[in-house]
């Protein structure tokens, strides 16, 4: 166990570094070595939090559920129900994946607050469905960080929704809708509807947001 701590420790020291590293690069001037450095640091905060989690499940009492249910409050997945529109807000925005990246993070607090939506609320299992994805930017920071939509990575977080709430996730049952908006912090929103409530939804929700078109430099 004193080996495994050690570790962490060494890996917490690397992602002090590369934060530091951050801080003192010029995103304007060299945007692709801030991209590096901010992945890199990500990724180190990822693997540090899910090892800690693995040693609260193996040296602890703490049930896993119940531990996954307090990340997910800490992380600021929320789940709410309006007018018959399931809406699911994500901390930050979804990245293309990659390999080293790891799904562990999110997926497994997000699959815990879906698991106690659904215990604790009337929710249809939708057939014909629409699933919205808002990509969130916050309006303070510069434009040149939206990415094209073939850059995200979206799957593993509409294979979690399914389980729960739909029938399928094909073409046949679920079109796919994306949005990018501007708001005070970044973060991914999952709307997910009937098909034939989209159109209603769809024009109330254009009224009520700033678009990214609106967005100034």
């Amino acid at each position: 166990m004193a080996k495994r701590i050690s570790s962490i420790l060494e890996e917490q020291e690397r992602l002090s570094q590369t934060v530091q590293a951050m801080r003192k690069t010029d995103i304007r001037r060299y945007p692709g070595n801030y991209r590096v450095l901010s992945s890199e640091a990500a990724r180190r905060s990822e693997q540090i939090t899910c090892r800690l989690r693995h040693m609260v499940y193996e040296t602890t009492d703490m049930d896993k559920t119940e531990y996954l249910l307090s990340a997910a409050d800490a992380q600021g997945v929320q789940i709410q129900r309006r007018g018959g529109v399931l809406e699911i807000t994500l901390p930050g925005l979804v990245p293309k994946r990659r390999r080293r990246q790891n799904p562990e993070f999110l997926l497994d607090p997000f699959t815990a607050a879906m698991s106690r939506f659904v215990e604790e609320h009337d929710v249809p299992r939708y057939e014909h469905c629409v699933v919205c994805f808002a990509h969130v930017y916050d309006r303070k920071l510069s434009r040149y960080r939206v990415r094209d939509y073939d850059n995200l990575e979206l799957k593993q977080l509409l294979d979690v929704a399914t389980s729960f709430v739909m029938l399928d996730d094909s073409g046949l049952l679920c079109d796919a809708y994306y949005t990018t908006e501007l708001g005070e912090s970044d973060c991914t929103r999952m709307f997910i509807m009937d098909s034939r409530h989209f159109p209603v939804w769809l024009a109330e929700r254009e009224k009520s947001i700033t678009s990214i078109k609106d967005f100034s430099v």
